[in-house]
């Protein structure tokens, strides 16, 4: 797959990923915009291969449906974010769009997760009012940790039971 059908193939695993898109007619028609889109944006230029892919990698070390929903959610908003600057005037570029929002609308809680995790990042786990904090909520945190790895366990053990393999 070269660099420039990356970005259709994301996007048509994001849209298919949340049953956006089971018609193939619908498909092919965002395959169309998506097309124009990229003549638009000169994406044949040789610089579009320099580096690898930019979401496509990133997609590879999130594998439960709950964590592609974060970072997907992330990824529709900056194809958002780079149609914002597009000719809106062109048809191909509303319909993205459109289909970008509606897809962004299904996904409301990936922005705030997505802020969570930059806020831990920027803890200054070296401030001791931060390391109290974080051992006052150390048995809660450990529970929640206990709990959420046994049910889990508990998941697992009930979808064996059922598999009759």
């Amino acid at each position: 797959m070269t660099c420039q059908t990356y970005s259709l193939f994301v996007l048509s695993v994001i849209m298919i990923y949340f049953g956006r898109f089971g018609n193939s007619l619908i498909l092919a028609q965002l395959q169309n915009d998506i097309d124009q889109l990229k003549a638009d944006f000169n994406s044949s230029h040789s610089d579009v291969a320099d580096g690898g892919p930019i979401f496509t990698e990133k997609l590879i070390n999130w594998t439960e449906r709950n964590e592609k929903r974060i970072i997907l959610s992330q990824i529709v908003s900056m194809y958002l974010e780079i149609l914002q600057n597009a000719d809106k005037s062109k048809a191909h570029v509303r319909h993205i769009s459109e289909e970008l929002s509606t897809l962004k609308d299904s996904l409301p809680d990936g922005l705030k997760k997505m802020k969570d995790l930059m806020d831990l990042t920027k803890l200054q786990m070296s401030d001791l009012k931060i390391q109290r904090k974080a051992v006052n909520e150390l048995f809660s945190v450990l529970k929640k940790l206990l709990e959420t790895s046994t049910s889990l366990k508990r998941k697992r053990s009930q979808s064996q039971r059922r598999c009759k393999c």
